[in-house]
């Protein structure tokens, strides 16, 4: 592999295909329609976790980390073959809304729209995004350590827990290194996490610069890396 983690090919799909390339890394999330919580109680989030598993049997997808949210959820995935990803996430984000609806008597949006999934370096820049990641329920206020939270992958960290760990959970390209917990515990600079934030934002590749543009060209994400707004005309240059 070139480019930390991607195929030397050019790759010439549609912006609509750009989270189906195998063999990358991804930074999935979606959140409630609206910002509404999604995740009612203990068993909505254990038939999300379950529906992954059950995603993974039907098309075998490696999970590095995930987090599961009152309102959204994150995931790092890593998919073997072109067009896994959309397939995989298609079939999970399906099945969650029959469920949610059948258990729920409801009808209507559950999720705002398509997943978005965001293509990671695989350097530090991986082990930034799994830190980000699940640290979410320590940043939101919801446990006083991250690895406390039931629905995150840091849960399953350390010897004895990786014994009972979710099948679908993979190692992932990039190791993590020793004292993982006390990592993700320890506070993300603010410059890291807005940085991350942006990349959730603006759909940007997250990578060094370098790597993004590189990236960026080869999935037709060009418009991710742009200044928004509107051009400034000369007199403002």
């Amino acid at each position: 592999m070139t480019d930390g983690g991607f195929c030397g090919r050019i790759l010439r799909m549609p912006r609509t295909n750009r989270a189906s390339v195998g063999g990358v890394c991804y930074h999935v999330i979606n959140r409630g329609n609206a910002r509404a919580t999604v995740f009612r109680k203990e068993r909505d989030y254990e038939a999300f976790v379950e529906l992954i598993a059950s995603a993974c049997q039907r098309l075998p997808m490696r999970v590095p980390g995930y987090c599961l949210m009152p309102n959204h959820f994150h995931l790092v995935l890593w998919p073997r073959h072109d067009g896994d990803l959309s397939r995989w996430m298609q079939w999970l984000m399906t099945s969650h809304v029959r469920r949610y609806h059948a258990h729920h008597h409801s009808s209507g949006h559950v999720w705002q729209g398509r997943f978005k999934a965001f293509p990671i370096q695989q350097d530090a820049h991986m082990i930034s995004v799994l830190r980000y990641v699940e640290r979410n329920p320590l940043r939101a206020g919801l446990v006083d350590r991250a690895q406390d939270w039931a629905w995150s992958s840091l849960r399953w960290q350390g010897q004895r827990a990786r014994k009972n760990a979710p099948e679908f959970l993979s190692d992932g390209p990039v190791a993590r290194g020793p004292n993982w917990c006390q990592t993700v515990n320890r506070a993300m600079a603010d410059a890291e996490v807005q940085a991350l934030r942006t990349s959730v934002n603006r759909g940007t590749p997250w990578g060094d610069p370098k790597w993004q543009k590189r990236t960026a060209a080869k999935l037709g994400l060009e418009s991710s890396l742009r200044p928004r707004g509107r051009p400034r005309s000369e007199q403002e240059k």
